[in-house]
């Protein structure tokens, strides 16, 4: 980093945001599998929360690697690039005052963990959609799976490259067991236990 720059203090904080938007602004990092449903769960996490009134936005794994991380493949260190630059900028969304949902994969605790660091205490949720392995081969429509026990696509999460599951995880759904609405709503009310978002009575 250069030495000829500095951080500019904003006017508009991100309570001011807070107060705005009638909530708190915080990170939601669904985990898990390919095929464990993190990006399904997360946009329907997403609509039930804008149907609230919440400023939300989605990072999708495939999204991002449409633009930001067109540049980077799938290698170990490529990941972790991978991993700090949706943090960074879900780091940004929550200072905005915006509830940040992001659908990764995220295999290494340390990626993770290193996301939770760059987080103000409380503001980075970790949600590990919990699906086995053989549940998620059964799901793929994209053949991933297949080409991946071919030995086609190298360095595929679960099969040739490790997933490390969250050990303290700030919540656990069970995604290949419950079904969508369900599991979205458990993360509903999570947020509503934990005063992240108002509780509708």
């Amino acid at each position: 980093m250069s030495s000829n720059i500095q951080w500019h203090h904003a006017v508009v904080t991100r309570p001011l945001r807070e107060r705005l938007n009638n909530h708190k602004s915080f990170i939601l990092w669904f985990t898990g599998l390919s095929g464990a449903g993190k990006s399904t769960l997360a946009h329907r996490v997403e609509e039930l929360l804008f149907e609230r009134g919440c400023r939300t936005y989605v990072f999708d794994g495939d999204n991002v690697r449409h633009g930001l991380c067109a540049d980077l493949g799938f290698s170990i260190e490529d990941r972790h690039e991978n991993i700090r630059r949706i943090g960074e900028m879900s780091k940004l969304f929550v200072e905005a005052g915006v509830i940040a949902l992001t659908a990764f994969i995220s295999p290494l605790r340390a990626d993770r963990d290193m996301v939770r660091s760059l987080a103000q205490a409380g503001d980075f949720i970790e949600v590990y959609c919990n699906a086995p392995l053989e549940v998620c081969e059964e799901r793929d429509v994209k053949g991933l799976y297949k080409k991946a026990r071919q030995g086609v696509i190298p360095e595929f999460t679960g099969i040739s490259s490790p997933y490390e599951a969250p050990e303290n995880p700030e919540i656990t759904v069970h995604t290949g067991r419950d079904g969508l609405e369900a599991c979205a709503l458990q993360v509903v009310r999570f947020l509503e236990e934990r005063g992240q978002i108002q509780t509708i009575t």
